[in-house]
């Protein structure tokens, strides 16, 4: 016979009991994960996710379910109140990191090359996944896609924690996705800095004394602890170490005093932002004249092409 076995607690996510209450319907109805793969075509592993909270199904999955294990619509409407949002589940080395951005009273960051992840709008993260692994399913780029925008609420709200973003210039030269693309991500720059948490400043390529040579993270928590994280090529690094922490915040000043002012910074991203609508428009009159050429190149094709003799109709 089958037998809930809800996670007791403050750690037992809704998802997570969503995935047991699945889990318990689908062992009731007689069916294996093995058998449940067959009658849906995809593989045991799926099933195991779901049910264990770390994947988030889709409606009609969820209807199916309700369908097959006769349920009524009992696991739409719980299906209907898990917070997927907090439930994502990150690489465990990152793990720490979330945790305690997720109760930070302050994060002060450094980032080159690409727009820092608190700042990143939805279609310049989506571009930001789908650049870095092109094996990855659509699913899971967006699983990482919400996984990122749910981590940056609290701070986009206008009580939340100090939000100190410091952009090298190349974060925003650097096209990501195409110019529409960026022309989002610029307006989104735009748009949350008029919140009186968050205070963006961008360092320019000219006049740099202070040499950074990795992104890096400095996190402020309730209790006073600060630590600094940032990332390798294949993994993140948190640090709690005093010493490192004020070595990393030193160097932190010392860019923040170089940088652009607030003002001066947002009116640099203001024209970006017209540089990349200018853009956006010049590749949609390109794709346009490309398109009528084409359309021109076909109907001439069918005009040079073989007379075919049609009957004619007799007197």
């Amino acid at each position: 016979m089958a037998q809930r076995k809800i996670k007791q607690g403050t750690t037992a996510s809704s998802a997570i009991m969503f995935g047991e209450e699945l889990k318990y319907a689908r062992e009731a109805s007689g069916y294996t994960q093995e058998e449940l793969g067959k009658l849906r075509h995809c593989d045991r592993t799926v099933i195991s996710r779901t049910e264990s909270g770390k994947r988030k199904p889709s409606i009609e999955e969820v209807e199916e379910f309700d369908r097959l294990y006769g349920t009524g619509d009992l696991l739409m409407r719980l299906y209907g109140r898990v917070d997927w949002d907090v439930s994502i589940e990150h690489p465990d080395w990152f793990q720490e990191y979330v945790d305690q951005e997720a109760i930070a009273i302050a994060l002060r960051a450094y980032q080159d090359g690409v727009i820092a992840g608190p700042l990143q709008c939805r279609q310049y993260a989506r571009a930001i996944f789908e650049a870095g692994d092109a094996a990855k399913s659509p699913e899971e780029i967006e699983e990482q896609v919400r996984a990122r925008l749910s981590r940056q609420s609290r701070f986009l709200e206008p009580d939340g924690p100090l939000l100190l973003v410091i952009l090298d210039e190349s974060a925003i030269r650097t096209v990501i996705g195409g110019p529409g693309v960026m022309k989002r991500q610029m307006e989104h720059l735009l748009k949350v800095a008029k919140l009186p948490n968050v205070i963006i400043h961008v360092a320019p390529f000219a006049n740099r004394r202070t040499d950074v040579k990795t992104a890096m993270v400095l996190l402020e928590l309730p209790d006073g602890q600060r630590s600094v994280y940032s990332e390798s090529l294949d993994r993140g690094h948190l640090s709690h170490d005093s010493a490192s922490v004020a070595k990393h915040q030193r160097r932190y000043d010392q860019l923040r005093a170089e940088c652009l002012s607030e003002s001066d910074s947002l009116r640099l991203i203001a024209d970006a932002l017209e540089g990349f609508r200018d853009e956006e428009q010049r590749v949609g009159r390109g794709r346009l004249a490309e398109e009528q050429l084409q359309q021109q190149r076909r109907r001439q094709l069918r005009r040079g092409g073989p007379r075919i003799p049609r009957p004619r109709p007799r007197a």
